[in-house]
């Protein structure tokens, strides 16, 4: 079973790699060092047997929390890796006083919508080209940008309908 801990600045090279073999704009190396040593930025990572399988982002802005970076090495999806990772980043969040959370998504990836959306995260709002695309012709991606809001009662609340991404 994976572990879930703190990013070290000695997983960054694993990271970088994780990155690449998930995003056509992932983060480098340096990207990932530069972040590590930000005040307000919360990094974590699944391992197992010693190799980085997962990673996911927390940064805490203006007591708002941006989830970040959620990839999963692809022979570890479907298996819980990035729900584990998720609600980590939810409960240390939590643990900070962040009650509102939010991350943006390709909105062509159904699988990481619906595990947002199982989280309580719903979508407000398109940032249009926002992804590079992975096809020849070069065309952006539309990026879903998803919250969860929580009232000071503990509810769990949205501005839209949960199938507002359709």
């Amino acid at each position: 079973m994976a572990v879930i801990r703190r990013m070290r600045e000695t997983d960054t090279e694993q990271a970088s790699a994780l990155e690449a073999d998930n995003f056509s704009d992932g983060w480098t190396e340096h990207d990932f060092e530069e972040t590590l040593r930000l005040d307000y930025a919360y990094y974590y990572v699944a391992e197992e047997g010693g190799r980085l399988i997962g990673i996911c982002g927390l940064r805490n802005i203006a007591g708002e929390g941006e989830i970040t970076n959620v990839s999963v090495d692809i022979r570890y999806r479907q298996k819980g890796v990035a729900s584990a990772l998720l609600e980590h980043a939810l409960k240390e969040g939590g643990k900070l006083g962040i009650r509102d959370f939010t991350l943006e998504v390709r909105i062509s990836n159904a699988p990481a919508i619906r595990l947002y959306e199982k989280f309580g995260f719903r979508g407000e709002g398109v940032r249009k080209g926002f992804y590079e695309k992975l096809q020849e012709n070069g065309e952006r991606e539309d990026a879903l940008i998803m919250w969860k809001r929580q009232a000071m009662d503990g509810t769990i609340t949205t501005v839209f309908p949960a199938n507002s991404h359709v």
